[in-house]
């Protein structure tokens, strides 16, 4: 991107973006109301997905420019803050506008499968066929792990056998202590990736200087807001799309669970794309940061944001998982402490959390 060139010719997908956008946000329900046939809901869902990840491409080469200039761990944080922020807000909307008890959780538990799972896979096969063996730095890998097992174990497991409240939920005590603790601990965690510890989530000395450059003479100012601009027509689309699916899966005999996979798949988008970019260009650090930091912030900030709209509004939040998912998540985060305990990864550890990835698909359809 060069200042030579007319900004439309760089952002034209905006004014298709934000066109599909508006149109959704206006129309959207009456249309929803008025589909009757599979083939033209599966019109819709091509409109709606395009219009989605060009958005996303649009976020990544934005967020490429801010990430070099800033370098890490800033420059992956304002993705992940961007789109973590803009989940947060969503979900907090439908709960009080649908009261949806399971939406927090089922959210953040397809976002950790498919996160961990699916595009923690794809970008280390990826990475490992190009480059056969990739560095990333231990210790910003460590205090990652370090803060989504025990968030993800007491935000998704614990509530399962509490006896002070019935069946996956916390009490208010529980809950407002969770709460509080949530929000404390995430606060430190950025305290220290962006201070003292800072060289933990910076790029190997071994890999340094071997990334490509991005280009761009434009200012940090104007990525940023293109950034900004790109993502939350993302989340709204997403939103619309949900009365989609909702009647695809249901013309078509899909599980419901099945639309909640595309809908979290769309959403990340943005973040994965950037991630497995990083990975072919030997950024794994990049990667490691962008995905990783897209789990704890999830975690980190949406079970608090969910369970204080269940105190404020007197909603039940049901965040404990069932034994199946239960399962399925000890099994990724162990496979995760495994990958990410050396220092190195390769295509083989790629292929394993591919696996994990293909079983927790194949319990959507059980």
């Amino acid at each position: 991107m060069s200042s030579s060139r007319p900004l439309w010719r760089d952002e034209w997908p905006l004014l298709i973006v934000w066109a599909s956008a508006l149109a959704w946000l206006l129309q959207g329900k009456s249309w929803i109301d008025g589909l009757s046939s599979l083939l033209g809901t599966a019109g819709f869902l091509i409109w709606v997905c395009l219009a989605i990840l060009l958005s996303a491409f649009a976020v990544v080469r934005h967020a490429d420019v801010l990430a070099e200039r800033f370098g890490e761990p800033y420059g992956t944080m304002i993705l992940t803050f961007a789109v973590i922020s803009l989940e947060v807000f969503m979900i907090s909307a439908l709960m009080l506008e649908g009261g949806q008890t399971t939406l927090a959780r089922d959210t953040m538990y397809s976002v950790i499968m498919i996160v961990l799972a699916g595009l923690v896979g794809v970008c280390l096969l990826l990475g490992g066929i190009k480059f056969h063996e990739q560095s990333f730095n231990l210790s910003g890998a460590s205090s990652y792990l370090s803060m989504i097992i025990p968030l993800a174990a007491i935000g998704l497991v614990l509530p399962d056998f509490t006896r002070s409240s019935p069946y996956q939920v916390f009490s208010p005590p529980h809950a407002m202590a969770l709460v509080i603790l949530s929000v404390a601990v995430y606060a430190v965690f950025l305290i220290v990736q962006t201070s003292r510890y800072r060289g933990f989530f910076t790029v190997p000395a071994e890999t340094e200087g071997l990334h490509p450059h991005v280009e761009s003479s434009r200012s940090n100012f104007l990525h940023a807001v293109f950034l900004i601009i790109y993502i939350i027509p993302v989340v709204l689309l997403a939103k619309k799309l949900a009365g989609v699916l909702d009647f695809t899966t249901e013309a078509s005999g899909l599980p419901v669970a099945f639309g909640g996979l595309i809908v979290a798949t769309l959403i990340l988008a943005p973040e994965g794309l950037s991630a497995v970019q990083s990975a072919l260009n030997n950024q794994l650090q990049r990667s490691v940061n962008i995905l990783l930091g897209s789990v704890l912030a999830t975690i980190g900030l949406t079970i608090p944001a969910a369970l204080a709209i269940g105190l404020a509004t007197g909603q039940e939040v049901t965040l404990g998982l069932a034994p199946a998912e239960v399962t399925m998540l000890l099994i990724i985060l162990a496979v995760s402490m495994l990958t990410f305990g050396q220092g190195r990864t390769n295509m083989l550890q790629g292929a394993v959390h591919l696996l994990v990835f293909g079983v927790y698909l194949f319990l959507i359809f059980d």
